[in-house]
């Protein structure tokens, strides 16, 4: 008596190991629990240095530049990092500052036509890159949407969202920029990765 397998039951033997190797990944990616003080290991490492700004909350990334906009908003930068797609991608918090509500200028979204017409956006901001001579604009989808937070909701006094944008990426010997918003003060930031 010969036994048969068929592609149907070898389809779904190699799909049970590629489940199992799936959750042994994300079980291994968890983090390891509480650290001795009780709290998550990632607060515990995000808030390391003697540098790190008092005023921000435990847990909170580091920041790399603040930078006040008309308003009262704040928009911090936590994170500029290269990816290996060729591009940047700028992570921040846009927080208003003030005891009114709030909401981000027109003009944040720049002057280009193409990225006028989606709507209110952080699509004006730029990357200058003083060494090279070179100003990079945030990027757009192949409909002409900047790849940046959009549709930004008028915001309530003390509120907080999160916001992106992303650029081509410098050379990468650049690990310093300026970053320029429109209706904002600029400020220089460190690329990483």
């Amino acid at each position: 008596m010969s036994v048969r397998f068929t592609t149907r039951a070898r389809t779904g033997a190699v799909a049970l190991v590629v489940a199992a190797g799936l959750a042994l990944s994300v079980a291994g990616c968890g983090g390891g629990g509480d650290s001795e003080d009780g709290k998550p290991k990632a607060s515990v490492s995000a808030s390391k240095g003697d540098d790190s700004n008092p005023s921000t909350q435990e847990g909170s990334e580091e920041i790399l530049a603040e930078l006040r906009g008309e308003g009262g908003l704040i928009l911090k930068i936590t994170s500029a990092t290269r990816d290996a797609g060729g591009f940047v991608t700028v992570n921040g918090e846009l927080k208003n500052d003030s005891s009114e509500p709030a909401r981000v200028s027109l003009r944040a979204a720049g002057v280009e036509t193409e990225i006028l017409r989606h709507g209110p956006s952080l699509g004006g901001a730029t990357l200058v890159d003083s060494a090279s001579k070179k100003r990079y604009y945030v990027l757009r989808d192949t409909d002409g949407r900047p790849l940046t937070t959009t549709n930004m909701p008028r915001m309530k006094a003390g509120e907080s969202i999160p916001v992106f944008m992303q650029f081509p990426a410098p050379p990468a010997e650049t690990s310093e920029v300026s970053f320029q918003l429109p209706t904002f003060t600029s400020g220089t930031i460190q690329i990483s990765g």
